[in-house]
């Protein structure tokens, strides 16, 4: 009987890798059915109580009678309190399709289809949120940041000259990792903040950083070092891509879009290019983010770039926060105001 120190035989070790990625393709796929054996169940469940509410004018407290029933009946399984009964109501309300399980939603965890269903009316848009989740993996909590920040408006809107300097695959896919606008509202900075300060801020919460420019990126630094012949220059922001192995170099600028930024970004993205880009990376893009911009003015100003450069702004409140603040109008009229007082 062989001792663990005899010497393994050739391709031991490949073979055992490959034995272990097989054990794990096959237990993730018995995870994923049982996942979508249970959405279909929570969906036919929730479509019968929508049906006999419909029919017999159920209300609460047939439903959480329904739901103690339930529990004594099946002791070992979770998920019958009246309130996730309510949650299987919805969802069945919300996809009224039988062939749920043929849709991107069959996929998710029970705790994203119930966000999905609450937290959107629209139908094309919970399909396109539950695909996109599907698709990259969104955790539960990115998944509510997405739905949040309006991310079905912003993703792949920034303006670049991505089209026209890249290959059509590189355009499509450089385009896939851009938004306009980028919601910072994790930032405990205010309107007054040096660049600077907005760099460090970003590296503190590189999380939530990571999780607003989307799945696949990786933080390389900050304030990344390039000498040029004796003149020093420095990156705001590197990250790279682990998907679609490329460099992203981000420039950080307050006020409004200047076309002179391009030229700055577009030397710091050749300089990545030159000094860190390997055989095997695709093409290093820029993507320059500024509080506020004219797009006719980026379009004209990114036909004369031949660098891959995409341009979007950013903002430290969320949408809905920031549309229910009063304008600047409306403030100086109350301060005037408590002034006549």
């Amino acid at each position: 009987m062989p001792s663990e120190n005899t010497p393994a035989p050739q391709f031991y070790e490949a073979t055992l890798v490959a034995l272990k990625q097989e054990v794990l393709a096959a237990r993730f796929t018995a995870q994923r059915r049982v996942n979508t054996e249970l959405v279909a169940l929570y969906w036919r469940i929730g479509s019968m109580i929508a049906e006999r509410q419909a029919s017999e004018g159920w209300g609460s407290k047939v439903i959480t009678r329904l739901a103690n029933d339930l529990r004594a009946a099946f002791p070992e399984m979770k998920g019958f309190s009246p309130r996730n009964l309510a949650y299987m109501r919805a969802f069945a309300v919300a996809w009224p399709d039988i062939a749920i399980v043929q849709q991107a939603v069959a996929q998710l965890p029970w705790g994203h289809v119930t966000i999905l269903s609450n937290r959107l009316d629209d139908q094309s848009l919970r399909s396109w949120y539950s695909e996109r989740a599907q698709l990259h993996g969104w955790s539960r909590s990115v998944l509510e940041h997405q739905i949040t920040t309006n991310a079905h408006t912003r993703f792949e809107a920034a303006p670049s000259n991505f089209d026209r300097v890249l290959d059509r695959a590189g355009s499509d896919l450089a385009r896939q990792i851009t938004k306009d606008p980028y919601i910072l509202d994790f930032l405990a900075v205010d309107g007054g903040s040096q660049e600077r300060e907005f760099e460090q801020a970003l590296v503190d919460r590189i999380i939530d950083t990571l999780r607003e420019l989307g799945e696949g990126f990786a933080f390389v630094g900050k304030q990344v070092r390039f000498d040029v012949d004796g003149e020093e220059f420095f990156v705001d922001l590197m990250f790279f891509h682990v998907d679609q192995l490329r460099y992203i170099v981000i420039e950080l600028k307050k006020g409004k879009f200047m076309p002179e930024h391009l030229g700055q970004l577009g030397l710091y993205v050749a300089l990545v290019d030159d000094r860190l880009r390997r055989p095997q990376h695709a093409e290093t893009v820029g993507l320059l983010l500024v509080t506020n911009k004219n797009d006719a003015v980026v379009r004209y100003s990114l036909g004369a770039q031949q660098t891959p450069i995409g341009v979007a702004s950013y903002d430290t409140l969320p949408p809905g926060i920031r549309t229910a603040l009063p304008s600047e109008a409306t403030l100086a009229a109350a301060l005037g105001a408590d002034k006549l007082d």
